[in-house]
């Protein structure tokens, strides 16, 4: 007689899996120990997959989860198991593919079916109740009455999987070509969206790395048109719901075209992305509100995602508890007329204007999300106001609804800390220092960096991902690696310390020697030291963060020149050919790539800073938006290649060199921005 199971989670430390430790569903976490369970019994398996502030894995939860006669249906017929995918991107991403092949689409929760053995048969995102209970029901007795069946369709859709990511080497050795840049350009503007920024369509995510490239092509080639978009695109961001005009910082996308109504949780992630992306704006553009919204949502980082330990939490919920004491979508953020007529008083009219207390701005159920149409300077001469007089008015009004609003229920807050995201948000922190020059921001992104390096480094010299409770735990994936090398070579050219440099070297041989197809010349997901899943996959198309496997390009380039290190330099242009043959049909799920091609095809400038003096023009040096540039410097002596043989004593040079070929030194900033096109 089979086994009788509990609900397992309470054991877990997630807090998406502890927030269905009390399903009346008996589920596990993924592990040995249950997928056994599953063979040992014969039973098929249920994977469900969410993450914390997800909003519609909370209402799957509350209609089905929680409802004791779905719980019979599951708990009779199938080992259940519960997956974070923050935690393990590893599973999420094998289902995710299953569901894509089976579905065309895909999204959370995720849902699916598996043999004993873990390969799919079945699988969606979000089911109402009796869609789920009918489906699991007619797939149980399928399983009885044909598993034959099931079994054939589950072989060849696992095929299937196998071969989704996987990329070919391409012995195509032509040189990487500027031309690439124009064809996807002329595939991709189109679908721009001139008026609002974004693409044209809704839901409308934000893609930090999309409009990063775009910035770096618009500024670099003097594309007019182009600077106008990605400014629109900024600026209308910021305008916007999907920006916390009160306590600052980006939801995870609108549900609108104009970025009005956002689905109202915070992630980390996006945030990281969003400051770096902001930073590099400000140093092209010197838009004030750009500086406005970094200081804003590193406020925000501080005051709510940030650990005792140096560390970064991962996100809020969506969904807080509203005056009805129930959990309700965005509770937290959002006003009513009387609210706002009561706080403000005499100032209402004019806040209303401002920020659209009226049919542009009115979501539902009387509610209002704050959202901008005009700059300040515009809104100040329509209104006959100082700008001064009207900053102040702004500043009392945020801090007034600031108050009150921390007088609410807030959302719930997901603690763990993933390591991939720490280093996208301690990026963000140092390009806020090199935009803003505040070293607040240099200290936070340092101290977080040194968080992973420390706390969550294992004895063999690699990474664990997660980290909660004093405890860090799973191994790390390429994504971890990928964006800690990538922070560490951004920490030493603030810092001019080596060991950052060393720190990015170590990890990378760790990649090549855990996540390198030697044959192919690219990077897997997972580790060889890693349990095996049903396919290994490599990540390489960029999405709301970039591949694992872009990042790294870029990383290898760029340690490649800073040690003359000639394998990395081959590899980072054999992984752009591998995927070169994709990108035109899709820019936009390769604009990491895409910014790699600019390194390659365009004039790239090495530049370095040797003698007493480089300490301080450095900073000087990355308060300019030279994306094509890397920097290297020491007030000392160095071995590093870029600095060999350059100090002079009493002297401060800066060199500036394209593919080791050197200008002769010069003293001033001015003389190195005239040197560089």
């Amino acid at each position: 007689m089979p086994q009788q199971h509990t609900n397992a989670l309470i054991n877990e430390t997630s807090p998406y899996l502890l927030q269905h430790a009390h399903n009346p569903v008996n589920w596990m976490a993924w592990n040995e120990a249950s997928l056994n369970v599953a063979k040992s019994e014969n039973k098929l398996i249920i994977v469900s997959i969410g993450y914390a502030a997800c909003h519609w894995c909370h209402v799957m939860e509350h209609e089905s989860f929680e409802n004791e006669q779905v719980a019979d249906v599951m708990n009779s017929h199938f080992v259940n198991i519960k997956v974070d995918r923050e935690e393990r991107p590893d599973i999420d991403q094998v289902y995710m593919s299953a569901v894509q092949l089976m579905t065309g689409q895909g999204g959370w929760p995720l849902n699916v079916v598996a043999l004993p053995d873990g390969r799919p048969v079945w699988g969606g995102t979000y089911f109402k109740k009796e869609q789920w209970t009918s489906a699991l029901l007619q797939i149980q007795k399928l399983y009885q009455e044909n598993p034959a069946k099931l079994e054939d369709y589950a072989s060849k859709l696992s095929t299937g999987i196998a071969s989704m990511d996987i990329v070919k080497l391409n012995e195509d050795n032509s040189t990487i070509d500027y031309n690439t840049i124009g064809a996807s350009l002329n595939k991709w503007e189109p679908s721009f969206d001139y008026k609002w920024g974004g693409m044209q369509r809704a839901p409308k995510f934000m893609m930090p790395n999309n409009i990063d490239f775009l910035l770096q092509e618009a500024y670099q080639n003097n594309n007019s048109q182009l600077k106008t978009y990605v400014h629109t695109t900024l600026e209308s961001m910021a305008n916007g719901g999907i920006y916390d005009q009160i306590g600052g910082g980006f939801s995870r996308y609108s549900v609108d075209d104009k970025w009005h109504i956002p689905h109202f949780e915070k992630m980390l992630y996006d945030n990281g992305q969003l400051v770096s992306l902001y930073a590099r704006a400000y140093k092209a553009s010197k838009n004030q509100q750009y500086k406005t919204v970094i200081i804003e949502t590193l406020n925000f980082i501080d005051r709510e995602l940030k650990g005792i330990q140096n560390n970064f939490y991962s996100s809020l919920d969506a969904d807080s508890i509203n005056n009805q004491n129930e959990l309700e979508e965005g509770a937290f953020y959002v006003w009513t007329k009387n609210e706002l007529e009561l706080l403000l008083g005499s100032d209402f009219e004019l806040f209303s204007k401002y920020f659209n207390i009226n049919s542009f701005g009115k979501w539902e159920k009387e509610n209002y999300v704050l959202i901008k149409t005009n700059s300040d300077s515009e809104f100040c001469e329509h209104e006959s106001i100082s700008e001064e007089t009207f900053q102040e008015k702004l500043k009392n009004w945020k801090q007034l609804l600031f108050e009150a609003r921390q007088k609410r229920p807030a959302p719930r807050l997901d603690d763990k800390t993933i390591t991939s995201w720490n280093a996208l948000m301690a990026n963000g922190y140092l390009d806020a220092y090199e935009a803003l020059g505040e070293k607040k921001y240099l200290e936070t992104g340092i101290a977080n960096l040194e968080f992973i390096l420390n706390q969550q480094r294992q004895e063999d010299g690699g990474l664990y991902r997660n980290f909660k409770n004093g405890k860090s735990n799973i191994n790390a994936y390429l994504e971890d690696y990928a964006a800690t090398i990538s922070t560490c070579i951004k920490a030493y050219q603030l810092t001019m310390k080596e060991s950052y440099l060393s720190e990015a070297k170590q990890l990378t041989n760790y990649c090549f020697d855990h996540f390198y197809d030697a044959q192919n010349k690219m990077f897997y997901f997972t580790s060889n030291l890693d349990p095996k899943l049903i396919a290994r996959q490599m990540e390489y198309r960029d999405n709301v963060i970039p591949a694992s496997n872009s990042v790294m390009a870029h990383n290898l380039f760029k340690l490649g020149k800073y040690f003359e290190h000639s394998h990395y330099k081959s590899v980072s242009e054999q992984m752009y050919k591998n995927i070169s043959s994709e990108i035109t049909d899709y820019p936009s799920g390769y604009s990491n790539w895409l910014s790699l091609n600019l390194k390659y095809s365009k004039p790239f400038y090495e530049i370095a800073v040797s003698g007493e003096n480089a300490d301080s023009l450095i900073p000087q040096l990355k308060q300019q938006f030279l994306p094509n540039t890397i920097i290297a410097g020491s007030k000392t002596e160095s071995q590093l290649p870029l600095l060999k043989n350059r100090f002079v004593k009493n002297e401060t040079y800066i060199y500036v060199c394209v593919n080791n070929s050197c200008k002769l030194p010069v003293k001033t900033i001015t003389e190195t921005l005239g040197l560089i096109q």
